[in-house]
Order: C-alpha cells, then sequence, then structure tokens
C-alpha cells in the first residue's frame, strides 16, 4: 500500500476505547485502502501532555480526524476529500 494514506491512532495500552477504535478501524481498513499506524503516547512526554486527555485520537498527518470513538461520517468526509 505504498501510496495509500496513513492514519495514525495515537493511545495507550490497556485502553479498550483505543482497542475498539482499532478494530472499528481494520474492518474499514480494505475498503479505504489506507496503513494504520499505532502510537502509545505514553512512550513520550509531548505526546502524552498533548493527546492523552483525548485517546484514542485518529490522525491523517497533522490533521485530527476524531478523538474518543471513530466517527465513520468524519472518516468517510476525509477519504472523500483527498480522493
Amino acid at each position: 500500500m505504498a501510496d495509500s494514506p496513513l492514519l495514525t491512532v495515537y493511545g495507550r495500552e490497556g485502553c479498550h476505547l483505543c482497542r475498539d477504535m482499532v478494530d472499528a478501524l481494520e474492518d474499514f481498513q480494505a475498503g479505504l485502502a489506507f496503513e494504520l499506524q499505532w502510537v502509545d503516547v505514553d512512550a513520550d512526554p509531548d505526546l502524552a501532555r498533548h493527546y492523552g486527555p483525548l485517546v484514542p485520537v485518529l490522525m491523517a498527518g497533522e490533521r485530527e480526524i476524531c478523538h474518543y470513538f471513530l466517527d465513520a461520517a468524519a472518516l468517510n468526509a476525509y477519504f472523500t476529500e483527498i480522493r
């Protein structure tokens, strides 16, 4: 998927909302053709400070798509916009 967009989930280990978001994203992955990256915010104090209260946070580069729960409408709107 070299030309596929990269989406990043900022989350933390042991977070059930984070796991739920990743599971939901994996359901969309084949149809929308994107790469998914996981970043543990607790591994970096700056990330923990910035994203910690909002985890999980779904980002496309510097653009926040959603946080707490996967917003399918926002995800689809992002892909409509970039394609």
